[in-house]
């Protein structure tokens, strides 16, 4: 028997503003911020996420048609195990830390590094992975000693209303909470005053929370989408190219912020890719992705039309599926050789189960074509030699990137996450989500006994200057030329100094300890040591 969601509920938005106050309040008494605290609130999260599993996992299949399997490895189970990852290390984390690189004379001020948690924070989640994108900076946020609100996407009512009981029957009610809405209810909650803002969801919405947190000051975090390249060049193994980049558009039906978004193929190599493209959709799907129940849905209608303009607007070719049915929001996967980065399937993030391709005749014309796409990848994608793979990171910008794969790079808990440039700022997930919620606050310590040496930096001035510097002047280890002048201390550091002393200190052990065997008159000395 299916578990019993409640029906979707927007919060009153004029009890907004006292939940917000509830949770500063509650972080200004200091409650949230003890390591063992914030350890019992992560454990209890964990329990929420296992006692729930049934729920959530209906809760996703209706609101995106999402298979058991991947609910579980990339939703709940996702969590749960970063969960036990932070609270493996959180004490650790936590600690103080000694400054570095910190001068003998400075050393004296007991320099450190004091990690602080933010305060409050807001946290906007999305439709398409309702449970890891919402609780995964939910987690940094607990880790760092942060009172937050979450606000779920409510494009996936259901898993909202999943993650809000969640939240209120396992949190701590008067740190954490949930509100859930649309357009009113965001923008009642960006009015508020926040210490960080983090953003999971389209570039355009990102755009609106970045002007609104700029009017207060306020740090965002923001996980934006990206136009995503993939490389597939002649020296690539085909069977696994397709299979991999399949599965990377197969993933929840294509709704994955690091996808690729069009595959440029060089030409020699496009007749086979194309082959085992099919090949491995009818191993994967062997009655077809209709009736497949390992196969997602698009979130709503609104989404679906999205994706179904872009195809009819393509120029371009269908060469494997194409199939839509309006009235179950199923698009199975459709791949299109397109003319050129114009087409519509390229211009914008599809979101969804396209796989453009894009035939090119060299790995210089596909870097040229990713390196003209406005938009900043947050994923990168490419198969090939290792010295073709090496190139096209070298020369293509991107959040993150996968060699040989489709964006296994994002699916790795632990794994610091963020895009760059138009596909967001910051990053999370394993420490990287402590880290973003946390204020790295420099201490230092004076002495009283060291008033003597500070009265150089009293007034009167006169004479001081002079002194200063042959203090703590530094010497360049450069010429004008910005070349490095190598002086004693470079040649000592160096690997054939090193190894010269090793040697020496070798046969200076060996010639010991021969001394010592000839003078207990144990024989005669061997002929390589006299």
């Amino acid at each position: 028997m299916a578990p019993v969601i409640a029906p979707f509920e927007a919060t009153a938005v004029e009890s907004i503003p006292s939940t917000v106050n509830l949770c500063k309040t509650t972080f200004r008494t200091h409650k949230s911020k003890p390591v063992a605290y914030r350890l019992v609130q992560l454990r209890k999260l964990w329990w929420g996420l296992h006692d729930n599993m049934e729920a959530l996992t209906e809760a996703c299949k209706k609101d995106l048609g999402k298979p058991v399997f991947e609910t579980g490895i990339s939703e709940i189970d996702w969590c749960m195990n970063d969960i036990i990852f932070v609270t493996k290390n959180l004490e650790k984390w936590a600690k103080d830390e000694s400054a570095p690189d910190i001068d003998l004379q400075n050393k004296l001020f007991s320099p450190r590094i004091k990690k602080e948690p933010l305060g409050t924070v807001l946290i906007i989640g999305a439709f398409n992975f309702p449970i890891q994108l919402s609780f995964g900076p939910l987690i940094g946020a607990i880790a760092a000693g942060c009172t937050a609100v979450l606000k779920p996407s409510e494009v996936s009512p259901a898993s909202a209303m999943v993650l809000k009981k969640i939240v209120e029957e396992y949190l701590d009610p008067n740190a954490y909470a949930v509100v859930n809405g649309s357009i009113p209810e965001s923008t009642a909650l960006l009015n508020e005053k926040w210490d960080k803002i983090f953003y999971t969801g389209s570039g355009n919405v990102g755009t609106i929370i970045a002007k609104k947190a700029a009017e207060t000051l306020t740090p965002v975090c923001l996980e934006l989408g990206g136009q995503n390249p993939a490389f597939v060049t002649n020296h690539a193994d085909a069977r696994l190219a397709a299979r991999r980049l399949l599965w990377g558009k197969l993933h929840n039906a294509g709704q994955v912020c690091i996808s690729q978004n069009y595959i440029m193929v060089e030409k020699d190599i496009l007749p086979a890719f194309i082959e085992q493209l099919k090949v491995a959709i009818k191993e994967f799907y062997p009655k077809g992705q209709r009736n497949s129940e390992d196969f997602a849905r698009i979130v709503n209608n609104r989404h679906f039309q999205r994706i179904k303009k872009m195809v009819d607007d393509s120029k371009g070719k269908i060469l494997i599926g194409g199939e839509m049915d309006e009235s179950d929001n199923f698009i199975e996967i459709t791949v299109v050789l397109v003319q050129d980065q114009n087409d519509s399937m390229i211009v914008d993030e599809s979101f969804g189960p396209l796989m453009p391709l894009l035939a090119v005749d060299n790995i210089e014309e596909a870097i040229r074509t990713a390196n003209s796409v406005h938009s900043t990848p947050l994923g990168l994608y490419a198969f090939g030699s290792k010295a073709e793979t090496t190139k096209i990171l070298n020369e293509v910008t991107s959040g993150g990137a996968s060699i040989n794969d489709a964006f296994y790079h994002g699916s790795i808990p632990t794994l610091a996450f963020g895009g760059v440039g138009d596909s967001g700022q910051g990053a999370y997930r394993g420490k990287a989500s402590f880290d973003t919620f946390t204020h790295r606050r420099s201490i230092t310590t004076t002495p009283g006994w060291i008033e003597k040496m500070l009265d150089i930096r009293y007034p009167p001035y006169a004479g001081k200057l002079e002194k200063f510097r042959k203090m703590n002047g530094k010497k360049a280890n450069f010429d004008r030329n910005g070349k490095e002048i190598k002086g004693l201390g470079y040649w000592l550091r160096g690997p054939s100094f090193k190894a010269g002393l090793v040697r020496w200190v070798l046969v200076a052990a060996v010639a010991f300890g021969a001394n010592r065997y000839a003078t207990a008159g144990a024989g005669r000395l061997p002929s390589w040591l006299r």
